[in-house]
């Protein structure tokens, strides 16, 4: 597998190559988009299969729907940190918008855990509009294009 190149980063002063952050806002976006679908269908997936096998199974199937209906939400978690701490660096949406996260001061590979975090903060602040007005807002006036969660947990979003 070819090394990808690295963005030369000044972690001192941010300063990032205009390329690698030009236009990332709006692919992230599309991006998002397009992992809630990519989720949405394998929920819909397994939600179909549990049903089906309810009768079969003479209703535990349903006994799971129900108890794991609530962790749900931990999907998106788990879903982050196995697809952008993994060795492609970005979710599905990510790849086919050309993104992928690095660690801003080396241009590595961040970790699984620092995905979850980030995962973490995302669903946090969209769960109050104006924490997440302000996470965004700070991607505008940036010129490296990183929001407040990237700044917190150590990443930044690239173009691939």
């Amino acid at each position: 597998m070819a090394m990808r190149p690295v963005p030369t980063i000044n972690p001192t002063a941010y300063a990032v190559e205009r390329y690698a952050t030009h236009g990332v806002i709006n692919r992230r976006f599309w991006a998002y988009l397009i992992d809630l679908v990519v989720i949405a269908f394998w929920f819909i997936l397994i939600w179909l299969a549990l049903v089906v096998l309810g009768p079969i199974t003479l209703g535990l199937t349903w006994v799971i729907l129900a108890v794991g209906l609530p962790l749900a939400g931990l999907t998106f978690i788990f879903y982050n940190a196995l697809t952008i701490g993994g060795t492609s660096q970005a979710t599905v949406g990510m790849r086919a918008m050309g993104l992928r996260v690095v660690d801003p001061n080396t241009g590595a590979p961040v970790t699984m855990l620092a995905a979850a975090v980030h995962a973490l903060l995302f669903y946090v602040a969209v769960s109050t509009f104006l924490l997440w007005a302000c996470d965004v807002f700070m991607g505008f006036v940036r010129d490296d294009r990183r929001f407040v969660r990237d700044l917190l947990t150590g990443m930044m979003v690239v173009r691939a």
